[in-house]
Parts: structure tokens; C-alpha cells; sequence
């Protein structure tokens, strides 16, 4: 089933929540453990992050330095064809261009049809520079837009060598990412906007947010959107806060804004379960306003944070 459908036919709002696939040698029953966890609030689909490869300097027994490429989270494609298997609700992998060549991407699409996942989440991915190999740039996409085009001549049945492709009867259906607060890389709001109407024209059939910590920053941009002809669900992202460095490290990797009462109760924790406990309290408020407003659904970024998740959802669903 595409999550469209889903987030079209609710009767109130939905949940669902993003995984990490563990890292290199872990085991998966870290990610089955917080679905187990999770799942008795009725998630309608689930999100699996996707990682690339980095480029790491091993210390060799004579001191010098060895070059290798290391994957820390593989397995994105494995754990939505599990989780989908094993649990019967939707997965959706994050397909990303950073780190991923077209060809790479073309082996993952063509993966997730044969196992039957056929939702996904396109995304440019982590804006940090990644090192590559001097002459390899037109192997990968820059942009989410160039993604988006990829998988859809893959669902017209098209590889990137122009052969065609039998049996693509269930094409991908995909959402794509938004930011209330403006994309860091965006010269202003209106240039944000104009890429999200391609995104949406291209074929996107819903959009979710970077986290928040505002309402009122989601609902400017939701009335902002819809001024400007987007029609398509806007689903808000939200990320119970769990530790006290949180009040300084989010606003700097994700250029989310903390609110000044919030942060205010954030500076007065002495611990970080004290710091959870405040968390927990401003993300079970933040929810309900966004229900109340008639939210399609509120999806949540669970990394760390999976048992405030829980108290969270438990309390709003």
C-alpha cells in the first residue's frame, strides 16, 4: 500500500517514526527492539535511514596512515524488506544521493522492487562534503531533484544506460523533504519554495518536515505552501529533545530554532534525564497542538529518543 493512501484514507492523525539501521556488526534485533517498543501505537509506515560510505585513516603497526572506505550503517535495503516482512506495516527506505553513485542507487531500487518495498523517501542527504575520487562526479546526483528523476524512469521502466526494464508494475511512490525554516543552503524562503513546487510537479506525493520545535513555524509554512498552489500532505517531523547538549547541537546541524521557554527549561537541567524529562514534556504539548490543527499525522525522529517517543505518542494517540 503507497503511504499516500494512507496518510488520503485516515480517519485522525497518523503516526509513524524514522530508524537507524545499527551500526556495522550490530545485531538487528536493536531495530526489532524498538518496533516491538513502538507498535502497539499503530505505526501506518516506517522510515529507515540511509548512510554512505566514509572515507577513514587507519593507523598502521609502522605508524603511517592507510585510506579505507568504511559504510558505518549498511543495510537500509535489508531492514525494510525485514521490517515489512516481519511486521506487516510499510517500510520506506531513504534513498539519498550523497555518497551513492546512480549506478548504486539503480542496485537499490532494483532490490527493493524484487523484495516488494515500493515506498520510498528521496532525499539530497547529509550536506557535509564527502571525499571522492577525482573524476567520478557525474557518477552521482547533486541534487534530490535529479534523484527524483532517476526513479522515475525507473518506474517507466528505464535504466540509466537507456535499456529497458520488464516487470515494473508496481512503481515507487515516494515523499520528498521540506523545511519550515528554510534549507541552510537556500539564498532565501522563496527559493526554498520554488524548489518544492518542482519536487511536488515532478512527482512527489507528500512532503516531511526537518524537525521543529516551533508550531508556529510549521504553521506559517504550511499557510505560506498553500498560498502558493501545494496541495500535498505536509507532514510534520518532531523529535523529543534527550539530552541537555541537544539545546546547542540541534540548532547547529539541523538549523532548528529552540524556542526561548523551552531552551530556558533546558538551561535549568542538571542532567540529561532531567533534560528528557523536559523534552518529553515540550514534544507532548507540541503534538497536540498539531493534532488539534488537523495535522495529517505527526512523524517522529526516533534516534536516541525511542522510549520519549513512546511516552509521547502514548499520550497524544
Amino acid at each position: 500500500m503507497r503511504v499516500i493512501d494512507i496518510i488520503n484514507s485516515r480517519k485522525s492523525p497518523i503516526f509513524s517514526f524514522e530508524l537507524l539501521p545499527p551500526l556495522r556488526g550490530n545485531s538487528i534485533n536493536k531495530v526489532f527492539n524498538i518496533v516491538d517498543k513502538l507498535r502497539e501505537l499503530d505505526p501506518k509506515y516506517i522510515n529507515i535511514t540511509s548512510h554512505h560510505s566514509e572515507i577513514i585513516y587507519q593507523t598502521q603497526p609502522d605508524g603511517s596512515l592507510k585510506k579505507a572506505t568504511v559504510r558505518k550503517r549498511p543495510g537500509t535495503v535489508a531492514i525494510a524488506s525485514a521490517i515489512q516482512n516481519r511486521y506487516g506495516i510499510q517500510a520506506v527506505p531513504h534513498i539519498i544521493c550523497k555518497g551513492f553513485t546512480k549506478e548504486e542507487t539503480e542496485d537499490a531500487l532494483l532490490d527493493l522492487n524484487f523484495l516488494g518495498v515500493h515506498n520510498l523517501l528521496l532525499l539530497r542527504g547529509d550536506s557535509k562534503p564527502i571525499e571522492m575520487v577525482k573524476g567520478t562526479e557525474n557518477q552521482y546526483h547533486n541534487y534530490a531533484l535529479e534523484l527524483q528523476e532517476q526513479v522515475n524512469s525507473f518506474n517507466k521502466g528505464i535504466l540509466i544506460d537507456g535499456s529497458k526494464i520488464e516487470g515494473i508494475d508496481t512503481p515507487f511512490s515516494y515523499g520528498m523533504a521540506c523545511y519550515p525554516e528554510k534549507h541552510e543552503e537556500a539564498p532565501n524562503m522563496d527559493s526554498d519554495i520554488f524548489y518544492l513546487k518542482e519536487k511536488i510537479r515532478n512527482g512527489a506525493d507528500y512532503v516531511v518536515t526537518q524537525m521543529f520545535f516551533d508550531n508556529q513555524k510549521y504553521f506559517s509554512f504550511v499557510e505560506r505552501c498553500r498560498a502558493e498552489g501545494i496541495t500535498v500532505p505536509i507532514i510534520p517531523g518532531i523529535k523529543p529533545v534527550v539530552l541537555r547538549s541537544q539545546l546547542n547541537v540541534l540548532p547547529k546541524v539541523f538549523r532548528s530554532d529552540i524556542p526561548e521557554p523551552f531552551a530556558r527549561e533546558l538551561r535549568k537541567c542538571k542532567t540529561d534525564d532531567e533534560a528528557k524529562v523536559v523534552g518529553v514534556e515540550w514534544c507532548t504539548a507540541q503534538c497536540k497542538e498539531l493534532i488539534t490543527s488537523g495535522v495529517p499525522g505527526i512523524h517522529f525522529y526516533s534516534f536516541l529518543a525511542s522510549d520519549s517517543v513512546y511516552k509521547v505518542a502514548k499520550e497524544v494517540y
